[in-house]
């Protein structure tokens, strides 16, 4: 018994003289790198959906219903982040040419004034219908 102790406390100590030798070659072998963080990742873009602008609308009674489609569709797709009066002022940019322009400058004015009544796209699409759709809806 005294034997087989003693051959395992000589194993026990070739062992540690063994993980002494390879932690010092390792140092000598490893060059110290610098530990860098990782980046993160860089975010991706969503992809820009091509969507057709509105057509220029005139007050012609049968533009209306695709003339609000169209910019609502626009809307939807291009500018989530747009305020209400930069939507309103952009959907007025295609407001152009016979009665509509007409009317149109007159919703300018009463904005420019602070006395118009219009606050979203929404009451503007309202708008429109009112003074350029049909007179009802079961005539279309």
């Amino acid at each position: 018994m005294e034997q087989i102790l003693r051959y395992m406390a000589q194993q026990l100590e070739a062992i540690t003289v063994l993980q002494q030798f390879l932690a010092a070659q390792a140092a000598i072998t490893t060059p110290a790198v610098p530990v860098v963080p990782a980046a993160a990742p860089a975010p991706v873009a969503a992809p820009i959906v091509e969507v057709a602008p509105p057509p220029k609308f005139n007050g012609e009674r049968g533009q209306v219903v695709g003339f609000i489609n169209a910019c609502r569709l626009f809307i939807q797709m291009r500018m989530g982040q747009v305020g209400s009066r930069s939507r309103i002022s952009w959907i007025l940019s295609y407001v152009q040419e016979g009665v509509a322009e007409i009317w149109k400058d007159n919703v300018l004015d009463k904005i420019s004034k602070r006395t118009s009544t219009i606050n979203t796209e929404e009451e503007l699409f309202t708008k429109i219908q009112q003074e350029f759709g049909e007179f009802d809806e079961e005539s279309r």
